[in-house]
């Protein structure tokens, strides 16, 4: 399958039949939203990690114009579908089979708030399981000992870590992370979209790559094959 990076924590999964966006903030990041034409994006599904903005912010537009099924907490999906989208509920530790692939709702350690102030549930990642592979999205959190699970659920191809820092975890917690999760290949996000999280991108990969691992961090609209 294919991985885009859209910036900030933004993503496009392919797979052979089905495309997935995870947490669309495109349109109000600077760096993304000349890069990225969002009406290209037409995704079967959404996935939102926590109701922050910056992980929600053109949900709204891209479920509207293709009809996407959105799948994240239960307070998330109901709070859009009061406003008529279609959703998919779930919660810490569900799991379910959807047409593109199994997924598991896991634990993150952050804080979670739609921008007009309504509570957005607990924050969380996933755990995908998609033509054979293994993909863990973190999502925004803090480096977490429930993290250590991971790996019983099967050996991941990939993990996709915050590394900004400050409202997140950092690279060095990040690298810790995938010590925990057991995964030697990290696709970075949640970084240098403002100052609060600008990162030295070579010294960055060089700390992965001193312990073994590799740090992927692909130009917006770069991708990946996992």
């Amino acid at each position: 399958m294919k991985i885009t990076f859209l910036g900030h924590a933004a993503l496009l999964i392919e797979t052979k039949e089905h495309r997935l966006v995870v947490d669309p903030f495109i349109t109000g990041n600077e760096l993304a939203k000349d890069k990225i034409d969002l009406k290209s994006l037409k995704p079967d599904f959404i996935l939102v990690t926590h109701a922050h903005q910056d992980h929600v912010l053109d949900v709204p537009a891209l479920a509207e114009e293709s009809g996407a099924t959105i799948i994240s907490n239960y307070e998330i999906v109901t709070y859009y579908g009061q406003k008529g989208f279609n959703g998919h509920p779930m919660n810490h530790g569900g799991n379910w089979e959807f047409p593109f692939g199994n997924v598991k709702y896991v634990n993150a350690v952050h804080t979670s708030s739609f921008a007009d102030g309504t509570y957005g549930g607990q924050p969380g990642g996933f755990l995908l399981s998609i033509e054979g592979k293994q993909i863990y999205i973190a999502g925004d959190t803090a480096l977490h000992m429930d993290m250590k699970l991971i790996p019983e659920y099967g050996d991941l191809d990939l993990a996709v870590l915050p590394i900004g820092d400050n409202f997140t975890m950092g690279v060095a917690d990040a690298l810790r992370a995938s010590e925990f999760v057991e995964c030697d290949t990290i696709l970075g996000v949640h970084y240098d979209t403002f100052g609060y999280i600008k990162i030295d991108k070579e010294k960055s990969k060089a700390t992965f790559e001193a312990a073994g691992k590799k740090l992927r961090l692909p130009d917006i609209g770069g991708s990946i094959e996992v």
